[in-house]
């Protein structure tokens, strides 16, 4: 767990990293350099979900190289269901990371929402819905191993 109490915001305990995959932690299907051992670092302080639609039918790969299960997301309503998986785990607890539109409602769910920017793009309901956004997967992740630039970010 990693609890921060931000300045005119109050106390954040979270408890859990939900992340969409592709576009975010992935790009074409193959994780982004540096994304296996962040995770495997975060995996000490946080329960680690991973959502997809496994839109490059890779995500088995994905599985193992993280020692992860990803949770599939059948196409349709998209970003309600990743909305409801956040709040099915309480979402006050919830550190949600993503940047494509079906990630908007989770990140918005979140006790904290952030958005990446990546190489698929950052579409504009994801960066509205977010608490934070990073120029980066990696950089994001990094929020969580330095809590205090959370509260540096969002203090009021």
């Amino acid at each position: 767990m990693i609890e921060l109490d931000i300045p005119g915001r109050g106390t954040i305990r979270l408890e859990h990293l939900v992340s969409d995959v592709n576009g975010t932690l992935a790009v074409d299907g193959v994780l982004l350099d540096g994304i296996e051992e962040m995770l495997a670092e975060l995996k000490s302080v946080l329960q680690v979900h991973l959502l997809t639609a496994d839109t490059h039918g890779r995500q088995a790969d994905i599985d193992r190289q993280l020692d992860l299960k990803g949770t599939r997301i059948p196409p349709g309503d998209e970003a309600g269901t990743k909305a409801q998986y956040v709040r099915r785990l309480g979402a006050d607890t919830v550190f949600a990371l993503g940047q494509g539109a079906n990630d908007a409602g989770m990140l918005k769910e979140a006790g904290l929402g952030v958005a990446v920017q990546s190489e698929e793009g950052l579409a504009v309901e994801t960066l509205m819905a977010a608490d934070l956004v990073m120029p980066n997967t990696l950089s994001a992740l990094r929020l969580l191993l330095t809590p205090t630039r959370i509260k540096a970010s969002l203090r009021r």
